[in-house]
């Protein structure tokens, strides 16, 4: 199972391509479906977010997806994403952080809490960019009662630059045959670098934040 699950994220544009060719149209809710969660579900940050926007933009370049369809679909999955996981976070609220809540990490709340804290209200836009922040962003931002309104114009900004950086690079350089052939290098490189603000903040943070060890 794991070795599957490995295989699936590494050649995500094999796979995804094997999936459009044989479900056709049907692709399109999958890929809504997985989008929305990685946002929405808090506690499914570990689904691809990144990688899978990039390998979406590939296929488009060749035909396989609509290139519009894509971006309207999945930043509105993205949209309503953010903004469910933020209606969970009012409702559980503070008791989140008390380790007591099933399936939710506590130091991932507490790492985006930091985050939160040295970013303010740009969090959910910069977190669209961050792998596991960007699950917890919209859900400590409901926690902490920030203004929908706010909450709102920072989402819809973020998912819009997300969902489209993300696919049109994959559009531009996804079937560049280099890319092409080392498609695993290039999702082990999206991480990496995806990763990077969580590095930087730990590493600034370290000695004095609540999550350090």
């Amino acid at each position: 199972m794991l070795h599957t699950i490995v295989d699936i994220f590494l050649h995500l544009d094999r796979h995804l391509g094997e999936f459009v060719q044989a479900h056709g149209a049907s692709t399109y809710g999958l890929l809504f479906a997985v989008i929305f969660m990685e946002t929405g579900v808090v506690v499914t940050p570990f689904l691809p977010g990144d990688s899978l926007l990039f390998a979406c933009g590939a296929l488009a370049a060749t035909g396989s997806l609509r290139l519009s369809a894509l971006f309207l679909l999945l930043a509105g999955a993205a949209i309503l994403g953010d903004n469910t996981n933020y209606a969970i976070g009012r409702v559980i609220g503070p008791r989140a952080f008390s380790g007591k809540t099933r399936f939710l990490k506590r130091e991932h709340l507490l790492r985006t809490q930091a985050f939160y804290e040295r970013h303010g209200g740009k969090t959910i836009f910069l977190a669209r960019f961050v792998p596991i922040i960007r699950t917890f962003a919209p859900f400590v931002a409901g926690i902490g009662a920030m203004s929908y309104a706010r909450f709102l114009a920072y989402s819809v900004a973020g998912a819009i630059s997300w969902v489209g950086s993300c696919v049109l690079a994959g559009y531009a350089f996804g079937n560049i045959p280099v890319v092409k052939d080392n498609f695993s290098l290039v999702v082990i490189g999206i991480v990496a670098v995806s990763l990077l603000p969580i590095v930087i903040e730990y590493l600034r943070n370290r000695g004095h934040s609540p999550f350090s060890g």
